[in-house]
């Protein structure tokens, strides 16, 4: 299996989940979530998916400080609705890294660990992306901008022609590994920069 070597370079997120504790998936319920991970989940490589990887890394750092993030007990609210532009790609990535779902989602045992009503849209809240802790209530919203970030001009050139068929191979080519140069240049080269997740 072959994919961009920055993908490896992308530090991961660490939570604890404890119902994979308690039925024996994780020691100590603690799991790694790469970016290569969030990439399988999605089917590819984007600014949206940088970004959704992004927000729940800085806004698990905000709610949890030092502490290790527990999955399955963060709710995840959207302000847009689910089929709005990007919010259910967003959403998604989320849902996958925090464990918060709808009522799609686990059912529970014994009354605990129920993941369902932790993924919520429509939303009145201020940015589009707001996480919450179950335990203390702590709420952070974040907003995600990468459009400051440029795209190789070429790309405006070759997309068109890799979408309708008439790209050759070696245009289509060039044109993946301009797309994932930005998308590098998002999550290495900028992903701490303050004007590209946003903290309300």
């Amino acid at each position: 299996m072959q994919y961009p070597a920055f993908f490896d370079q992308i530090e991961p997120l660490v939570l604890r989940d404890p119902l994979a504790e308690l039925l024996g998936a994780f020691a100590g319920g603690v799991m790694q979530i790469n970016y290569l991970d969030v990439v399988r989940l999605a089917g590819h490589s984007c600014p949206t998916v940088a970004g959704a990887f992004l927000m729940a890394r800085k806004g698990l750092k905000t709610l949890y400080a030092d502490d290790i993030p527990v999955r399955g007990d963060i709710a995840v609210e959207m302000q847009q609705s689910i089929g709005e532009g990007v919010t259910g790609v967003i959403a998604n990535v989320l849902s996958f890294i925090t464990g918060a779902t709808d009522q799609g989602g686990f059912h529970g045992l014994a009354g605990q660990f129920d993941r369902r009503k932790l993924l919520a849209f429509d939303k009145a809240n201020p940015s589009p992306v707001t996480l919450m802790r179950m335990d203390t209530g702590q709420r952070v919203s974040l907003i995600y901008d990468a459009s400051f970030i440029p795209a190789d001009p070429l790309m405006g050139t070759l997309f068109p022609k890799v979408l309708t068929g008439k790209a050759s191979a070696d245009e289509a080519k060039q044109f993946g590994a301009l797309w994932q140069g930005r998308v590098e240049a998002i999550l290495c080269e900028y992903a701490d920069d303050s004007r590209l997740v946003s903290v309300i």
